[in-house]
């Protein structure tokens, strides 16, 4: 080889001679041609995006920045790091391919919920359940009007539950593909559930009824909370193995919180463990966010059925509040019906926030805390039927 083929080879070997990919004469489309064309340096510029709202914003930033990143690692050309053998791809295969990593985040998130507030107002379990309606009439809407297929519907329909390790986790078992723009969805609108929440909230709310005082819960005992999470996982094991994966996560974490005899466990779970999924999770959904299968009109569809997905989640919830409220002996705040999403504990906090606007003794906190950890299992539930139903 002599010194010009030397030079040209090392140029062909450059991140700049192959940015900008030759033109495919089989895409007749002049948009999607351009996509094809300049795919990298665009998801490039999307990830900085990315990024820029993890640090500059602090949306969702533990997992907003690992995405991010591994959205820009993934799009570098000629390195390949997210393919079979890159270090993103092997961590991909392991860990979400598998299903390991969404389960693991599930036992960090039992070890650091209370369920008290559920056990001691068992009946806002049904505001959880009925937020989960999101899910499955974005489900019917990808399905019927945008022509997905089944498996991808399911997939898509659990970003209502606003809730991303499960998300992830069914997307990974359903329509691998999807996960890349499904992950970002979740995570971004868990993220802007301040934003997203409360002109719902008001809407569907009288002044009269934002302003209603509920009771203060009763105390919950150490035996009931130890007892919770094992009938919650019976009832699982009965009625829907295909939830028990998620579920049985969840509730061994919480029984580790709740037991007060495995507390390295239950401190493990909740820092470090947690802490170090949350990287390597991060980094192998990132490494889905290629320019070929990120930059297409099916990620545009994912991202409007997305917030129509989290918005009838919260209309539902709180209107089913409503609907509580009027046959219940106590009173209840229907705003705590936007808490049955299960972004735990932030859709908690914007129902308190958006009370005590309308109420300054107005405390909801403890009360929305009791849909919201509601929806965390409705979420894991949903997603055992979407498994059920479309794998």
């Amino acid at each position: 080889m002599n010194i010009q083929d030397g030079l040209m080879t090392l140029w062909q070997s450059t991140g700049i001679a192959n940015f900008i990919q030759p033109a495919d004469p089989a895409i007749t489309n002049g948009f999607e041609q351009f996509l094809h064309q300049f795919g990298s340096p665009i998801m490039l510029v999307i990830c900085l995006f990315l990024l820029w709202l993890g640090i500059k914003k602090q949306y969702e930033p533990l997992l907003l920045v690992p995405i991010a990143f591994g959205g820009f690692l993934s799009n570098i050309p000629v390195a390949d790091i997210a393919g079979p053998h890159g270090f993103l791809g092997i961590i991909y295969e392991a860990g979400i391919h598998q299903g390991l990593f969404p389960l693991i985040i599930f036992m960090g998130v039992g070890a650091m919920t209370d369920f008290g507030p559920l056990i001691a107002n068992p009946k806002t379990a049904l505001l959880g359940g009925a937020a989960q309606f999101g899910i499955f009439g974005a489900l019917l809407l990808a399905l019927c009007v945008f022509g997905f297929t089944l498996p991808q519907a399911g997939a898509i329909g659990i970003i209502g539950g606003a809730d991303g390790p499960t998300s992830i986790y069914v997307t990974s078992k359903l329509a691998p593909e999807l996960l890349g723009a499904i992950a970002v969805a979740a995570y971004s609108y868990m993220a802007l559930v301040p934003v997203i929440q409360p002109p719902i909230m008001k809407f569907f709310t009288t002044k009269e009824e934002r302003v209603i005082e509920m009771e203060q819960l009763r105390a919950v005992s150490k035996r009931e909370k130890i007892v919770f999470p094992l009938v919650v996982l019976s009832l699982c094991v009965i009625f829907l193995p295909d939830a028990c994966p998620l579920i049985g996560a969840l509730t061994f974490g919480n029984l580790c919180k709740e037991c007060g005899v495995v507390e390295r466990l239950s401190d493990t779970m909740q820092n470090a463990l947690i802490n170090i999924v949350t990287i390597f999770l991060g980094l192998s959904v990132g490494s889905k966010l290629s320019a070929d299968q990120f930059l297409t009109t099916q990620t545009l569809f994912i991202l409007i059925l997305g917030i129509i997905a989290f918005s009838f989640a919260t209309a539902a919830g709180v209107i089913f509040g409503k609907i509580m409220n009027k046959f219940s002996k106590t009173p209840i705040n229907p705003l705590i019906g936007a808490a049955g999403v299960s972004a735990v504990p932030m859709a908690a906090r914007v129902a308190n926030k958006v009370g005590l606007e309308y109420n300054p003794n107005n405390y909801l906190l403890m009360h929305a805390m009791g849909p919201n950890v509601a929806g965390v299992i409705g979420s894991g539930v949903a997603a055992g039927v979407l498994l059920a139903l479309c794998h």
